[in-house]
Formats: structure tokens, sequence, C-alpha cells
């Protein structure tokens, strides 16, 4: 995962998930303009494993949180923004900085498919634990990226036990996913959700601190 090499940057004409826009608009009278982002929305889905009382999330190499902590290191490669091609990364920052903890996730691009449906098809792809709509609880739905996108995530709870794994995920190959399979054990997961040195979504603190409110005092007690 973290073997990353031949980096160049260099300014994106097209994209299969974003289309960058500029709205104009007078509010209260005055003019103004926004630059944002149309992108898909996306699913996310809390897991519990109930054999291990755990949870399981994945971890991954993200491009975007690497670049952020590349011009916080080295500024100078998104200077000059117009120039065809970019500075080249000559002293690139480990992978391991780009690295994310992340609630399993995707986005939803298949028309004939619900919520639930793309919610289980994730949680078998990414975690390889089947699933079926009907395991599925909607914790509730939010916006993110309100600044940038604005795009709509709907999150829901998924109880799983060992025999429901099917797989080891890790995510589809062919589409250059390359994920790891992580399990949280439930005490240590407030920890975990407020430990800094491990870079995280704020979806996995969110749910983390939903189930502690609404599932955990009804677990068995030990």
């Amino acid at each position: 995962m973290e073997a990353i090499e031949e980096l160049a940057v260099q300014p994106c004409t097209s994209s299969l998930y974003l289309r960058p826009f500029r709205l104009s608009y007078r509010q209260n009278g005055t003019k103004k303009f926004w630059d944002f982002m149309r992108t898909h929305d996306s699913v996310s889905i809390l897991i519990f494993n109930t054999s291990r009382q755990c949870f399981v999330v994945v971890k991954q190499f993200r491009p975007a949180v690497y670049m952020c902590e590349i011009e916080r290191h080295q500024p100078q490669v998104f200077e000059n923004q117009d120039k065809e091609s970019l500075p080249s990364l000559e002293n690139p920052l480990p992978a391991v900085v780009g690295v994310t903890y992340e609630l399993c996730a995707g986005i939803v691009d298949k028309p004939g498919l619900s919520l639930e449906e793309i919610a289980c098809e994730e949680v078998l792809e990414e975690c390889g634990y089947r699933v079926s709509t009907a395991d599925l609880r909607r914790i509730t739905s939010y916006r993110s990226g309100v600044g940038v996108t604005g795009s709509r995530q709907t999150l829901f709870y998924a109880e799983v036990n060992d025999q429901m794994r099917t797989s080891g995920g890790g995510g589809q190959p062919e589409e250059g996913e390359l994920i790891e399979v992580v399990e949280i054990p439930l005490g240590e997961s407030m920890k975990f959700a407020y430990d800094e040195t491990f870079p995280k979504t704020m979806g996995v603190i969110f749910s983390f601190m939903w189930f502690h409110n609404n599932i955990a005092p009804k677990l068995p007690k030990k």
C-alpha cells in the first residue's frame, strides 16, 4: 500500500468523478460567485463484528490527503497553476502520510440499485462480509464537503459475525483499489477515535460515538 513512486502532478482537464463549476448569484443585494465541484453522492457503513466485539473499518492511501501534506511541506509544488505541467516531486514524502482510516464506503453511481443495495455491495467488496439489505439500519444522512461539493452521504449500521465473512475483502483490484481491512476492538474504539496519530474521517468519529450512545448500552453485560 505504501510503495508509492513516480509521482507527477498535472492539471485535471476531465474526470469521471469531478466536474468544476462557478456559480454567480446575488445575495441580499451583493453580487457574489462561488467555485464548486459536482460529484457523486455516497454511502458509508459502520460495521460491528459481534463475534469478536470489534468495529471493522478500512485503511487506504488517499492521494488528496497525501497532496495536502505535500503542499504543507513543499508549497512550491502548487505555484503557477496555469502552467501545463507543475514541478516534479523530487523529494516526495513517505506514502504513509496519505493513509487514512475510514468507514467502508462507496459512491452512488448505479441508478438501478437502492442505497441499501449499494451499501451491501461495498461491505462485500471492501470488507468481505455478505450482508443483506435487511441487515442494514439507516442511521442518518448528511452533507459532506459543503464548501466544495455539497454531496450527500448516507450512513448505515450493520452487525456481522465471523460466519458472514466470505472473503478477505480489499476492494476491486481491477479498479485500482488497494484496501486493508482493520479491526478496532470495542473497548479501544473511543481512544482510537480521538487519537490524532491515526488519521481518520469524521465519519469514523461520529459513528463510534453514535454506537456508544445507541447500541453499546444494549449489549449483554460481561
